[in-house]
């Protein structure tokens, strides 16, 4: 009988937790926080324990496949990088609500900037699509059938999701709370380098095409390709997107720079100091890429389209869904999120941002005589047995 009040209590007691987090700690919690958890939160010791997990988790899966180890160094990476996903979906659901008890030791002693809304954003796209990406490509390999185009977009995704965050942390507002598990996320941003480079130098899968429908392919002009053209009108547009939100972050004076970072997208201007890293980045590397786009959109033969343009693809997806759902994140300050005047304009051009690289990097793999050269050197035989 004794025990009945104590468990309502207890749960009433998350309840309130659930709403203020800092104000209710059941008493029996609160033992446990002052006896056990002070040993473990030291910051190196968090380090050590991240590693040593993620040291296990490879022995572990090395040694289930010992007697039959695959061929491909890559299955490591995705069986590993499998578990950290789940750790990510885990961390964002408890930040939203969804779940509680799991990752509050980590969040408050290791990493807290995962809980700003672009880390909450990044996490999710981690735990699902991500995931799902080393389920299909682990599925491939197990069936030793291509997944090149599958791996590239992953590692433009997740060097994305990286290259973003890391500097984010240093440049924003949490770059005077870094410790030492911040260190943990530099395997996620070099891996991603090693595997695009392997990745990049795999025969690609291409289907097969007699050289006559090539040339007449890249025989067409302009105009007698409408997606093309559609394609490099929408290209120069991502461009000159892709510069003005540039200087917006630059606070550029023009009174036009003014009013966007004030009426449209406030969030550019948040202190966690990702959008702007974000921005600074595609002003800088983007723009460029975009420009080669449109030329090989123009230019017969630039075989280099039709591995660069799903890269292209992976990194913008990841990067712009992390943003907009920050934008929209009860997580980020009401001043930083899209007004409602003009929530539907400013979702309209972030839409159309993500969507022209995803349809252009369809249309490169799915038609790619264009980009191919005249003469398939070497490559029948290969192109068949992937066929």
């Amino acid at each position: 009988m004794n025990n009945v009040p104590a468990f309502q209590e207890s749960k009433a007691g998350r309840r309130v937790l659930q709403q203020a987090p800092s104000a209710h700690i059941a008493p029996a919690n609160a033992v446990k926080i002052k006896t056990e958890v002070p040993k473990l939160a030291q910051p190196f010791v968090i380090l050590e324990i991240g590693a040593a997990v993620l040291v296990a988790v490879f022995l572990l899966v090395y040694l289930a496949v010992r007697r039959r180890p695959p061929k491909d160094p890559l299955f490591y990476v995705f069986a590993e990088f499998s578990f950290t996903c789940i750790i990510d979906l885990t961390s964002a659901l408890e930040y939203d609500g969804f779940t509680s008890g799991f990752m509050e030791f980590y969040r408050t002693t290791g990493e807290p900037y995962l809980g700003t809304a672009y880390a909450i954003m990044m996490c999710y796209w981690d735990g699902i699509l991500h995931f799902f990406l080393y389920l299909l490509m682990v599925r491939r390999m197990g069936r030793k059938k291509p997944y090149r185009s599958v791996g590239i977009f992953w590692a433009g995704s997740l060097f994305a999701n990286m290259v973003v965050f890391v500097p984010g942390i240093v440049l924003g507002k949490y770059g005077s709370e870094i410790r030492p598990a911040f260190w943990l996320n530099f395997p996620f941003l070099l891996v991603p380098l090693w595997g695009a480079v392997a990745l990049f130098r795999r025969p690609r899968e291409l289907p097969a095409m007699s050289p006559g429908k090539i040339v007449h392919e890249q025989k067409k002009g302009l105009f007698s390709r409408p997606l093309d053209l559609l394609l490099i009108m929408s290209l120069l547009g991502a461009m000159g997107f892709t510069i003005f939100r540039g200087f917006v972050v630059l606070d550029c004076p023009l009174e036009a720079c003014f009013t966007y970072i004030t009426k449209y997208e406030p969030y550019l201007k948040d202190p966690v100091g990702y959008p702007k890293v974000m921005m600074l980045l595609f002003l800088f590397y983007a723009t460029p890429m975009l420009a080669m786009f449109t030329y090989g959109l123009r230019t017969p033969g630039c075989t280099w389209m039709l591995d660069w343009t799903v890269y292209y693809a992976g990194a913008i997806a990841q990067c712009q869904w992390a943003h907009i759902g920050a934008s929209l994140h009860s997580r980020t300050l009401p001043p930083y999120r899209i007004p409602k005047e003009t929530w539907q304009c400013v979702m309209g051009l972030n839409l159309l941002y993500v969507a022209v690289p995803l349809i252009l990097a369809l249309r490169c793999t799915r038609n790619p005589a264009f980009f191919m050269n005249a003469v398939p050197e070497g490559q029948a035989n290969h192109e068949k047995r992937h066929n």
